[in-house]
Protein backbone atom coordinates (compact mmCIF):
# COMPACT_ATOMS: atom_id res chain seq x y z
CA UNK A 1 0.00 0.00 0.00
CA UNK A 2 1.53 3.55 -0.58
CA UNK A 3 -0.92 6.31 0.44
CA UNK A 4 -0.21 9.33 2.25
CA UNK A 5 -0.99 8.53 5.78
CA UNK A 6 -0.49 9.00 9.45
CA UNK A 7 -2.37 6.42 10.96
CA UNK A 8 -5.04 4.32 8.84
CA UNK A 9 -6.96 4.15 11.57
CA UNK A 10 -6.78 8.09 11.81
CA UNK A 11 -8.12 8.20 7.86
CA UNK A 12 -11.59 9.18 8.40
CA UNK A 13 -11.31 11.59 11.11
CA UNK A 14 -7.91 13.49 9.82
CA UNK A 15 -10.27 13.71 6.42
CA UNK A 16 -13.11 15.77 8.04
CA UNK A 17 -11.14 17.69 10.26
CA UNK A 18 -8.72 19.10 6.97
CA UNK A 19 -12.14 19.58 4.80
CA UNK A 20 -13.53 21.89 7.68
CA UNK A 21 -10.30 23.66 8.36
CA UNK A 22 -9.83 24.16 4.27
CA UNK A 23 -13.57 25.19 3.76
CA UNK A 24 -14.60 26.86 7.00
CA UNK A 25 -16.94 28.98 5.18
CA UNK A 26 -19.05 25.56 4.10
CA UNK A 27 -18.62 23.51 6.97
CA UNK A 28 -18.22 22.89 10.70
CA UNK A 29 -17.72 19.53 12.65
CA UNK A 30 -20.99 19.43 15.09
CA UNK A 31 -20.16 20.73 18.82
CA UNK A 32 -19.03 17.03 20.49
CA UNK A 33 -18.56 15.23 17.59
CA UNK A 34 -15.74 13.98 15.28
CA UNK A 35 -17.91 12.47 12.41
CA UNK A 36 -21.03 14.81 12.35
CA UNK A 37 -20.36 17.96 9.64
CA UNK A 38 -23.22 20.60 9.46
CA UNK A 39 -23.30 23.58 7.01
CA UNK A 40 -20.68 26.63 8.83
CA UNK A 41 -23.92 28.96 8.90
CA UNK A 42 -27.64 27.94 10.75
CA UNK A 43 -30.38 27.46 7.32
CA UNK A 44 -33.08 29.94 8.12
CA UNK A 45 -36.02 28.47 10.13
CA UNK A 46 -39.00 26.88 9.09
CA UNK A 47 -36.68 25.35 6.51
CA UNK A 48 -36.60 21.84 6.32
CA UNK A 49 -33.17 20.10 6.87
CA UNK A 50 -31.91 17.56 4.01
CA UNK A 51 -29.61 14.70 6.12
CA UNK A 52 -27.48 12.07 4.58
CA UNK A 53 -24.69 9.72 5.48
CA UNK A 54 -22.80 7.06 4.86
CA UNK A 55 -18.96 5.76 4.94
CA UNK A 56 -16.00 7.80 4.81
CA UNK A 57 -13.73 7.02 0.79
CA UNK A 58 -16.58 8.59 -1.39
CA UNK A 59 -15.95 12.18 -1.50
CA UNK A 60 -17.20 14.62 -2.56
CA UNK A 61 -20.36 12.72 -1.62
CA UNK A 62 -21.33 12.69 1.45
CA UNK A 63 -19.61 15.44 3.67
CA UNK A 64 -18.83 17.73 0.74
CA UNK A 65 -22.12 18.49 -0.58
CA UNK A 66 -23.52 20.47 3.06
CA UNK A 67 -23.68 23.84 2.08
CA UNK A 68 -26.87 26.28 0.69
CA UNK A 69 -28.86 24.93 -1.84
CA UNK A 70 -27.85 20.80 -0.61
CA UNK A 71 -27.18 19.21 2.27
CA UNK A 72 -27.54 20.30 5.82
CA UNK A 73 -25.88 17.69 7.75
CA UNK A 74 -24.25 14.69 7.32
CA UNK A 75 -23.02 11.77 9.32
CA UNK A 76 -19.55 9.90 8.67
CA UNK A 77 -18.22 6.50 8.94
CA UNK A 78 -15.29 4.85 8.73
CA UNK A 79 -14.13 3.83 5.63
CA UNK A 80 -16.86 2.07 3.54
CA UNK A 81 -18.88 1.55 6.85
CA UNK A 82 -22.06 2.78 7.74
CA UNK A 83 -22.24 5.48 10.54
CA UNK A 84 -23.97 5.06 13.84
CA UNK A 85 -27.28 5.51 14.61
CA UNK A 86 -26.59 8.43 17.18
CA UNK A 87 -24.24 10.33 15.08
CA UNK A 88 -26.76 10.55 12.28
CA UNK A 89 -29.44 11.39 15.13
CA UNK A 90 -26.75 14.14 15.82
CA UNK A 91 -26.70 15.25 12.25
CA UNK A 92 -30.73 15.33 12.39
CA UNK A 93 -30.76 17.24 15.09
CA UNK A 94 -28.11 19.71 13.55
CA UNK A 95 -30.36 20.01 10.61
CA UNK A 96 -33.72 20.54 12.08
CA UNK A 97 -35.15 24.16 12.25
CA UNK A 98 -38.83 23.15 13.06
CA UNK A 99 -40.45 22.03 9.72
CA UNK A 100 -38.50 18.46 9.59
CA UNK A 101 -35.97 16.56 8.10
CA UNK A 102 -35.45 14.31 5.46
CA UNK A 103 -32.92 11.52 5.14
CA UNK A 104 -31.67 11.10 2.16
CA UNK A 105 -28.79 8.13 1.60
CA UNK A 106 -28.01 5.05 -0.24
CA UNK A 107 -29.67 1.54 0.01
CA UNK A 108 -27.00 -0.21 2.27
CA UNK A 109 -28.54 -2.23 4.89
CA UNK A 110 -26.06 -0.66 7.92
CA UNK A 111 -27.01 3.08 6.88
CA UNK A 112 -30.96 1.75 6.31
CA UNK A 113 -30.45 -0.04 9.78
CA UNK A 114 -29.05 3.19 11.40
CA UNK A 115 -31.13 5.63 10.13
CA UNK A 116 -34.29 3.76 10.92
CA UNK A 117 -32.77 3.89 14.66
CA UNK A 118 -31.83 7.57 14.75
CA UNK A 119 -35.42 8.69 13.34
CA UNK A 120 -36.74 6.73 16.12
CA UNK A 121 -34.70 8.91 18.33
CA UNK A 122 -35.39 12.14 16.63
CA UNK A 123 -38.52 11.74 16.63
CA UNK A 124 -38.54 10.85 20.60
CA UNK A 125 -37.06 14.67 20.66
CA UNK A 126 -39.78 16.44 18.53
CA UNK A 127 -38.12 15.91 15.40
CA UNK A 128 -40.40 14.56 12.27
CA UNK A 129 -39.00 13.05 9.83
CA UNK A 130 -38.86 11.57 6.13
CA UNK A 131 -37.06 9.33 3.98
CA UNK A 132 -36.00 8.84 0.04
CA UNK A 133 -33.67 5.74 -0.46
CA UNK A 134 -31.49 6.26 -3.51
CA UNK A 135 -31.04 2.70 -5.68
CA UNK A 136 -30.10 3.82 -8.63
CA UNK A 137 -27.81 1.30 -9.79
CA UNK A 138 -28.66 -1.09 -12.90
CA UNK A 139 -25.84 -3.73 -11.92
CA UNK A 140 -27.09 -4.88 -8.38
CA UNK A 141 -30.55 -6.00 -9.25
CA UNK A 142 -33.29 -6.39 -11.78
CA UNK A 143 -35.80 -3.75 -12.56
CA UNK A 144 -38.67 -6.07 -11.01
CA UNK A 145 -36.35 -6.11 -7.66
CA UNK A 146 -35.07 -2.45 -7.91
CA UNK A 147 -35.84 -2.08 -4.27
CA UNK A 148 -32.84 -4.33 -3.73
CA UNK A 149 -30.32 -1.78 -5.86
CA UNK A 150 -27.66 -0.01 -4.46
CA UNK A 151 -27.46 3.49 -4.01
CA UNK A 152 -24.81 5.13 -5.72
CA UNK A 153 -23.59 8.50 -7.83
CA UNK A 154 -27.16 9.16 -8.20
CA UNK A 155 -27.74 10.64 -5.07
CA UNK A 156 -25.94 13.52 -6.56
CA UNK A 157 -28.37 14.61 -8.31
CA UNK A 158 -31.40 14.15 -5.64
CA UNK A 159 -28.79 16.21 -3.14
CA UNK A 160 -28.87 18.83 -5.35
CA UNK A 161 -32.92 18.68 -6.62
CA UNK A 162 -33.91 17.94 -2.52
CA UNK A 163 -31.97 20.92 -1.69
CA UNK A 164 -33.19 23.39 -3.98
CA UNK A 165 -36.72 22.10 -3.19
CA UNK A 166 -36.21 22.93 0.51
CA UNK A 167 -34.74 26.03 -0.20
CA UNK A 168 -37.18 27.05 -2.10
CA UNK A 169 -39.63 26.54 1.06
CA UNK A 170 -41.91 23.38 0.11
CA UNK A 171 -42.54 21.63 3.33
CA UNK A 172 -41.66 18.62 3.98
CA UNK A 173 -43.77 16.17 2.21
CA UNK A 174 -43.03 18.04 -0.84
CA UNK A 175 -39.81 17.80 -0.32
CA UNK A 176 -39.95 14.23 0.12
CA UNK A 177 -42.43 13.90 -3.15
CA UNK A 178 -39.58 15.77 -5.11
CA UNK A 179 -36.41 13.90 -3.92
CA UNK A 180 -38.73 10.43 -4.37
CA UNK A 181 -39.32 11.15 -8.02
CA UNK A 182 -35.45 12.53 -8.40
CA UNK A 183 -34.61 9.10 -6.81
CA UNK A 184 -37.09 6.82 -8.75
CA UNK A 185 -35.94 8.10 -11.77
CA UNK A 186 -31.90 7.88 -11.37
CA UNK A 187 -30.12 5.11 -13.18
CA UNK A 188 -26.68 4.22 -13.00
CA UNK A 189 -24.00 1.92 -14.13
CA UNK A 190 -20.09 1.62 -13.60
CA UNK A 191 -16.62 0.09 -14.83
CA UNK A 192 -14.12 -0.39 -12.78
CA UNK A 193 -10.13 -0.66 -14.07
CA UNK A 194 -8.53 -1.17 -10.75
CA UNK A 195 -9.14 -1.87 -7.25
CA UNK A 196 -9.51 0.75 -4.21
CA UNK A 197 -6.91 -0.11 -1.48
CA UNK A 198 -8.67 1.02 2.06
CA UNK A 199 -6.24 2.37 4.53
CA UNK A 200 -7.07 -0.29 7.49
CA UNK A 201 -7.21 -3.36 5.31
CA UNK A 202 -3.56 -2.63 3.50
CA UNK A 203 -4.48 -4.06 0.09
CA UNK A 204 -6.56 -3.40 -3.00
CA UNK A 205 -10.19 -4.77 -2.09
CA UNK A 206 -10.21 -7.11 -4.89
CA UNK A 207 -7.64 -8.01 -8.17
CA UNK A 208 -7.92 -6.94 -11.89
CA UNK A 209 -5.56 -7.99 -14.53
CA UNK A 210 -3.75 -5.02 -16.10
CA UNK A 211 -5.72 -5.56 -19.26
CA UNK A 212 -9.23 -6.68 -17.65
CA UNK A 213 -12.23 -4.32 -16.55
CA UNK A 214 -14.96 -4.92 -15.04
CA UNK A 215 -18.40 -3.68 -15.62
CA UNK A 216 -20.84 -3.26 -12.59
CA UNK A 217 -19.37 -3.15 -9.58
CA UNK A 218 -20.05 -1.40 -6.80
CA UNK A 219 -18.43 1.62 -5.42
CA UNK A 220 -17.06 -0.55 -2.60
CA UNK A 221 -15.72 -3.01 -4.98
CA UNK A 222 -18.80 -4.93 -4.68
CA UNK A 223 -18.57 -7.73 -7.40
CA UNK A 224 -19.94 -6.52 -11.42
CA UNK A 225 -21.90 -8.23 -13.79
CA UNK A 226 -19.10 -9.27 -16.10
CA UNK A 227 -15.43 -9.04 -16.20
CA UNK A 228 -13.22 -9.07 -19.55
CA UNK A 229 -10.78 -7.65 -21.27
CA UNK A 230 -10.52 -3.89 -21.56
CA UNK A 231 -12.13 -2.39 -24.00
CA UNK A 232 -12.04 0.95 -25.90
CA UNK A 233 -13.63 4.04 -24.61
CA UNK A 234 -16.42 3.96 -27.11
CA UNK A 235 -17.04 0.47 -25.91
CA UNK A 236 -17.13 1.39 -22.04
CA UNK A 237 -19.84 4.14 -22.99
CA UNK A 238 -21.68 1.56 -24.65
CA UNK A 239 -21.55 -1.23 -22.25
CA UNK A 240 -22.74 1.33 -19.45
CA UNK A 241 -25.51 3.11 -21.54
CA UNK A 242 -27.53 0.15 -23.03
CA UNK A 243 -28.36 -1.26 -19.57
CA UNK A 244 -29.51 2.05 -18.28
CA UNK A 245 -31.53 2.89 -21.21
CA UNK A 246 -32.93 -0.44 -21.38
CA UNK A 247 -33.83 0.07 -18.14
CA UNK A 248 -35.72 3.82 -18.23
CA UNK A 249 -37.41 2.97 -22.01
CA UNK A 250 -37.20 6.70 -22.65
CA UNK A 251 -39.12 7.67 -25.52
CA UNK A 252 -38.11 9.96 -28.14
CA UNK A 253 -37.72 13.88 -26.77
CA UNK A 254 -36.83 13.15 -23.48
CA UNK A 255 -34.99 15.74 -21.24
CA UNK A 256 -32.28 13.55 -18.57
CA UNK A 257 -29.37 15.01 -16.75
CA UNK A 258 -26.22 13.14 -17.32
CA UNK A 259 -23.61 12.54 -14.93
CA UNK A 260 -19.79 11.18 -15.81
CA UNK A 261 -18.32 10.26 -12.65
CA UNK A 262 -14.70 9.57 -11.89
CA UNK A 263 -14.50 6.78 -9.47
CA UNK A 264 -11.37 8.85 -8.30
CA UNK A 265 -8.55 7.78 -10.33
CA UNK A 266 -9.63 8.10 -13.58
CA UNK A 267 -8.66 11.57 -15.22
CA UNK A 268 -11.34 14.36 -16.44
CA UNK A 269 -9.90 14.21 -19.63
CA UNK A 270 -10.89 10.25 -20.55
CA UNK A 271 -14.54 11.51 -18.83
CA UNK A 272 -14.84 13.68 -21.76
CA UNK A 273 -13.21 10.76 -24.11
CA UNK A 274 -16.53 8.96 -22.67
CA UNK A 275 -19.18 11.98 -22.57
CA UNK A 276 -18.44 12.54 -26.23
CA UNK A 277 -19.92 8.62 -27.34
CA UNK A 278 -22.61 9.06 -25.12
CA UNK A 279 -24.01 12.78 -26.15
CA UNK A 280 -23.81 10.80 -30.30
CA UNK A 281 -25.66 7.82 -28.51
CA UNK A 282 -28.22 9.98 -27.05
CA UNK A 283 -28.48 12.34 -29.77
CA UNK A 284 -29.32 9.44 -31.93
CA UNK A 285 -31.83 7.81 -30.02
CA UNK A 286 -33.96 11.76 -29.80
CA UNK A 287 -32.53 11.47 -26.26
CA UNK A 288 -31.74 15.45 -25.10
CA UNK A 289 -29.21 15.93 -22.10
CA UNK A 290 -30.03 19.25 -20.59
CA UNK A 291 -27.53 18.80 -17.83
CA UNK A 292 -24.28 17.47 -18.45
CA UNK A 293 -22.14 17.00 -15.46
CA UNK A 294 -18.45 15.40 -15.71
CA UNK A 295 -15.75 15.27 -12.57
CA UNK A 296 -15.16 13.63 -9.76
CA UNK A 297 -18.54 13.59 -7.76
CA UNK A 298 -18.58 10.13 -6.14
CA UNK A 299 -15.70 8.33 -5.48
CA UNK A 300 -14.42 4.79 -4.11
CA UNK A 301 -10.93 5.60 -3.12
CA UNK A 302 -8.10 5.64 -6.01
CA UNK A 303 -10.72 3.28 -8.02
CA UNK A 304 -9.71 3.72 -11.41
CA UNK A 305 -12.88 3.41 -13.57
CA UNK A 306 -16.11 5.55 -14.09
CA UNK A 307 -20.26 5.72 -13.54
CA UNK A 308 -22.61 7.09 -15.79
CA UNK A 309 -25.81 8.13 -14.43
CA UNK A 310 -29.02 9.67 -16.55
CA UNK A 311 -32.06 11.37 -14.80
CA UNK A 312 -35.16 11.83 -16.90
CA UNK A 313 -36.19 15.70 -16.21
CA UNK A 314 -39.36 17.65 -16.29
CA UNK A 315 -39.52 20.89 -16.32
CA UNK A 316 -39.24 21.37 -11.95
CA UNK A 317 -36.17 18.99 -11.70
CA UNK A 318 -34.56 21.06 -14.11
CA UNK A 319 -35.40 24.03 -12.41
CA UNK A 320 -34.41 22.46 -9.05
CA UNK A 321 -30.99 20.99 -11.11
CA UNK A 322 -30.69 24.59 -12.03
CA UNK A 323 -31.01 26.43 -8.55
CA UNK A 324 -28.43 28.38 -6.73
CA UNK A 325 -26.21 26.29 -4.33
CA UNK A 326 -22.70 26.22 -3.07
CA UNK A 327 -20.21 23.69 -1.51
CA UNK A 328 -16.89 23.20 -2.03
CA UNK A 329 -17.29 20.80 -4.55
CA UNK A 330 -19.83 22.37 -6.77
CA UNK A 331 -21.37 25.92 -7.53
CA UNK A 332 -24.48 27.30 -9.29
Amino acid sequence: MKKILNDPFAYADETLQGLVRAYPQYYRLVEGTTRVIARAETPKNGKVGIVSGGGSGHLPIFTGYVGPGFLDAVASGDVFASPSADEMATAIRAADTGAGVLRLYGNYGGDVMNFDMAGDLAEMDGITCATVLLADDVASASLAEREKRRGVAGMVLAFKIAGAAAEAGLDLAGVTEVAQRAADGCRTMGVALSSCTVPQAGKPTFSLGEDEMEVGMGIHGEPGVMRGKLQTANQIADAMLDPILADLNLPRGAQVAVLVNSLGATPVEELFILYNRIADRLEAEGITPTRRIVGRYATSMEMAGVSLTLLPLDDTLDGFLAAPAECAFWKV
